[in-house]
């Protein structure tokens, strides 16, 4: 008897397509059985998973755990609804038939096939490497995009596009095993600012430059006679004042690509576009991350738009605020949308925070049961990101604290004003009526 066993080859397919795996075979034989495994381990481990015996006619499956989701079609054909990525991987159609001479040995003939499980990618993203970080007028800085592409296999192709344009980077080789950052960090880092002052000088302000962070301390007494608790007082915008080595040139991009193997099959691939920030040019750029896989129809997208703070808007809470009471003050939005995330610094005009600190850094600043001679005090917000900076005040107003008992005695122990003048009035009171 001869047996003869072939399996035509499949094409890649994606997750949730139907795929049917057909054994064809020759023999002139009588049929015993057709097995079908699941290779796995490298091969190292088969696992049966249909079954057709001719002797009783009967077909079964042995994937108990995937609920019968697979048919047995035609005793060699096997059809899977639904293919989900653990299906990936090679599969072998084993046949088995009688030896015509013997009648009672069984000869055996196998065929295997790969099947190619695709699956395209479920999210994609963009962010900005080390942030929140701080603008500097007075250092090239780099600057680092983050595309993270996620649930694909296999790895995607994925690119960036600045304004709708295809970027031409300068390709970087994968980080060494263990370096514990996606993003290449002081590439291109590096001081090359010749107009750089001391700090000493920078912090009284540069000739024709101006003071970077100009402040006005209003006079208290007019502020303590306003009723509202905030003033609303215009920002200081610094991000338009740049030095010399800002100029309008081609920035020279560089380019990473990794993937990471996940549990699930999947690949999650990371792309790092970094280059020497220009504000000048790069504030308002429109920059995207584009991916392109076998198994979407069109490539995805994610886009960001660079773009410097403007106009935060403050929430003092509450609204009115007395002796003892905690005040709350908020930053809680600008005028305009704003990437990457920005950097909040507090601090108290011409003094200290009220915990003793220089500065505070956050979106919040609290203020734990203020005395009464924070009124009229004045606090800045600096928000900031590599591509600019921006001052906000606002004036805290703290009124007498109704809940707060007054004593009998003021303060140096004597009796009050009005307590005084009854005795006094009593006393001539008494006088006048001896005299009569």
């Amino acid at each position: 008897a001869y047996l003869t066993v072939s399996i035509e080859p499949l094409p890649p397919v994606v997750v949730g397509d139907a795929v049917t795996l057909k054994c064809n075979f020759k023999t002139d034989g009588k049929m015993r059985e057709i097995v079908w495994y699941r290779v796995t381990d490298g091969g190292t481990i088969k696992q049966k998973i249909f079954t057709f015996d001719a002797m009783f006619s009967t077909n079964f499956s042995q994937m108990e755990n995937y609920r019968k989701r697979e048919d047995l079609v035609y005793q060699s054909t096997v059809r899977l609804p639904e293919v989900q990525i653990s299906d990936n991987g090679p599969y072998e159609c084993h046949v088995g038939i009688y030896d015509r001479a013997t009648r009672e040995k069984v000869v055996l003939a196998s065929g295997n096939v790969f099947l190619n499980v695709m699956a395209p990618p479920t999210s994609i993203s963009v962010l900005a490497a080390d942030t929140p970080a701080p603008f500097s007028r007075y250092q090239a800085q780099n600057f680092t995009l983050v595309c993270v592409v996620s649930g694909g296999k296999p790895a995607p192709l994925v690119y960036f596009k600045r304004d709708g344009e295809p970027i031409e980077a300068t390709p970087l080789p994968e980080p060494p095993v263990g370096a514990g950052s996606w993003a290449p960090r002081n590439l291109l880092h590096r001081d090359v600012d010749d107009t750089k002052l001391p700090k000493s000088l920078a912090s009284d302000g540069e000739p024709g430059m101006g003071n970077p962070f100009p402040t006005v301390d209003p006079p208290r007494g007019l502020v303590a006679e306003r009723d509202s608790v905030t003033e609303s007082i215009p920002e200081t915008v610094v991000s338009r004042e740049f030095p010399r080595w800002v100029h309008m040139a081609e920035p020279i991009y560089y380019f990473r690509h990794t993937h990471a193997p996940v549990s699930d099959g999947t690949v999650e691939a990371r792309a790092t576009l970094t280059w020497t920030l220009n504000p000048q040019i790069d504030n308002e750029a429109l920059f995207s991350c584009e991916v392109k896989h076998p198994a979407l129809s069109m490539p995805m997208q994610s886009e960001v738009t660079l773009v410097a703070p403007k106009g935060p808007k403050i929430l003092m809470t509450p609204t009115r605020a007395h002796v003892g009471d905690t005040v709350r003050i908020l930053v809680q939005g600008f005028q305009n949308e704003v990437f990457p995330e920005p950097l909040f610094t507090w601090t108290r005009v011409g003094s200290r925070l009220l915990d003793g600190s220089a500065e505070h850094d956050g979106k919040e600043l609290v203020l734990e049961r203020v005395p009464a001679e924070l009124n009229g005090s004045m606090y800045r917000c600096t928000a900031q990101n590599p591509l600019g900076s921006t001052d906000t005040h606002t004036r805290l107003i703290v009124f007498e604290n109704p809940n707060i008992p007054r004593g009998p005695e003021d303060s140096n122990g004597s009796l009050p004003s009005h307590c005084g003048f009854r005795f006094v009035l009593a006393l001539t009171l008494t006088v006048i009526l001896e005299l009569t």
